[in-house]
């Protein structure tokens, strides 16, 4: 069945990791669950930048596969810091559709914080020179963040989504005030995430987008499991009655807004 059958949402996943060990291995079988479920488009997101031969790999051989590349702040003291050049030589690739993940994490890894920050710029940069969107991870580090990306923004305008958002009300209204989109994960399809279907439901419909962050974070009912592509069509599902949508009308808003956002990955083949 492919996404394209009247019965099936037509979903995209904005950020999964197919190559972590989890997932690593079963590319083709994931595939053909995500095209079941009505999942066209995958983004497979490279966090370490000596693994983007191997991420690439994975994209230039499946349809509908995409990718994006860029230093993980939990991971930016370990690794040799990105330069403008390098993520503008890698962003020439067709299939190459977005700068990160990037961003900062002070929850585990604060006392890394000033190689985060330098990092964060080096890939803000790359956004702007390329015109591709940038992909922000942001935890525990809410002020700094919203610091850094409006100066980033002062200087010159990019695009960006937030991914995987579950920061408090203010970087999401600072966010969104950038022209920036949210990204909702399965961690907004908890029980005990009232608050931040609140923000969503308070954000504008055109700037949200869907994604797995797979294979973490699953949604109900798979919680605690590991994730996957298809399971984006659970957290569509959960997500869509706070907007007072059905699954394939809240599922074609949101595709719809990633093909703006990732304007590579809108002209690209689906998953098949």
């Amino acid at each position: 069945m492919l996404p394209t059958d009247p019965d099936l949402p037509d979903l995209v996943d904005s950020h999964c990791h197919l190559d972590f060990p989890d997932l690593a291995g079963e590319t083709e079988a994931i595939l053909a669950r995500a095209r079941a479920a009505g999942v066209s488009r995958v983004v497979t997101i490279c966090t370490r930048l000596r693994n983007e031969p191997a991420v690439r790999a994975i994209a230039e051989a499946h349809s509908g596969v995409f990718y994006a590349a860029g230093t993980h702040p939990m991971s930016a003291h370990e690794e040799p810091l990105a330069t403008v050049e390098g993520l503008v030589a890698l962003a020439r690739h067709p299939k190459f559709v977005g700068i990160g993940e990037t961003g900062l994490d002070y929850h585990y890894t604060a006392e890394t914080r000033a190689i985060q920050q330098t990092s964060l710029r080096i890939h803000i940069e790359a956004a702007q020179e390329t015109g591709l969107p940038l992909i922000i991870h942001a935890r525990d580090a809410d002020a700094d963040m919203e610091a850094i990306l409006a100066e980033g923004m002062a200087r010159k305008a990019y695009a960006c989504v937030m991914h995987c958002f579950s920061s408090g009300p203010r970087l999401a209204e600072a966010a969104l005030e950038m022209g920036f989109t949210l990204s909702i994960s399965g961690i907004a399809a908890f029980p005990k995430s009232g608050a931040l279907r609140e923000i969503f439901a308070r954000a504008p419909l055109d700037r949200l987008i869907l994604e797995t962050d797979s294979p973490y974070l699953a949604p109900p009912p798979f919680r605690g499991k590991r994730n996957e592509p298809a399971y984006v069509a659970h957290t569509a599902r959960a997500l869509a009655p706070v907007f007072g949508l059905g699954l394939c009308e809240f599922a074609a808003i949101t595709t719809a807004n990633f093909d703006r956002l990732f304007s590579r990955a809108a002209r690209g083949a689906k998953v098949a």
